[in-house]
């Protein structure tokens, strides 16, 4: 919602200052301009980039229509999710995990936490690391090592639409410089003509440098950092799990091992340890932890 509104204030403060200024707004709809910068952007897009990727950023960016998912909620349904599932094994042995960890897209016990099943990425990082902590087979150092490796490649993995978005961006300015080059070009194979039909051809050649530079700076600058800023926002997600997981691995107990998760949530959205543990003892996932 927010980056919706962001976009109105740019283009509605440009359009309003220009026509104060007593501009025409017809003049700046060139529409060979945008097929030429548009089409340019696309095409160093598809030249610089696999089809999936292409489409990862597409949607990437529509997802930024839907806000922060990362809320104080989604965090306190982590943090259940960790309890309940820590309690299963102290309760009933880590053998009764193997059932959820396997199959996790298939595990009743995570199906009851929605966000947290429906999150690839931190669905399939919590199973495969839980596989190795059942294991018993990996000291709790080389785990951490483990599970820093995967972190950083899914980062490097999650940061690639922001960066696509940014090289966009970069490269506006000069398409839009090629827009009015090109404009400036058939405004010199018409000079002799009519002084109106000049002006108009130079007035659509520098609304291709225009396009070009809003594009950048209003357009595609403020959606690259709206993306990596999101990455950072599950990575931050992702690290409650890496250490809560560690914890439980070291031995800690389930309380301490999600309190070292809780503690990784920044201040404006992280509970209280007070409501975390009324929530976890109290007011938890009562399915959950009768699993």
């Amino acid at each position: 919602m927010f980056v919706i509104i962001g976009l109105v204030v740019v283009f509605g403060s440009i359009l309003l200052g220009y026509t104060m200024h007593g501009g025409q707004v017809g003049v700046l709809i060139q529409i060979t301009e945008f097929i030429i910068i548009g089409g340019a952007a696309l095409g160093s897009v598809l030249v610089a980039n696999p089809l999936p990727t292409v489409i990862a950023t597409i949607k990437a960016t529509i997802g930024l229509l839907k806000g922060n998912p990362y809320t104080r909620d989604r965090y306190m349904e982590l943090l259940r999710m960790l309890y309940d599932m820590f309690q299963m094994a102290r309760r009933e042995g880590m053998v009764s995990l193997d059932q959820h960890v396997e199959k996790p897209h298939e595990s009743q016990f995570f199906a009851q936490y929605p966000f947290f099943f429906s999150h690839h990425h931190a669905l399939s990082f919590m199973a495969d690391t839980m596989k190795v902590i059942v294991t018993g087979s990996v000291a709790a150092h080389d785990l951490a090592d483990m599970m820093e490796t995967d972190m950083e490649t899914m980062h490097e993995e999650a940061l690639k639409p922001s960066q696509i978005i940014s090289k966009v961006g970069d490269a506006m300015p000069g398409f839009g410089i090629v827009a009015a080059v090109l404009g400036v070009v058939i405004t010199m194979g018409a000079i002799g003509g009519p002084p109106e039909e000049i002006g108009h051809k130079v007035a659509a050649a520098l609304v291709g440098t225009f396009i070009g530079i809003l594009l950048a700076y209003g357009v595609f600058g403020p959606i690259a950092a709206a993306l990596e800023q999101q990455v950072k926002s599950e990575e931050q997600y992702m690290n409650c799990i890496r250490h809560a997981l560690l914890s439980f691995a070291r031995g800690d107990a389930p309380l301490t091992a999600v309190e070292f998760a809780r503690r990784n949530i920044e201040p404006s959205l992280r509970p209280s340890f007070a409501e975390m543990e009324q929530t976890l003892k109290g007011g938890g996932n009562k399915t959950a932890q009768a699993a």
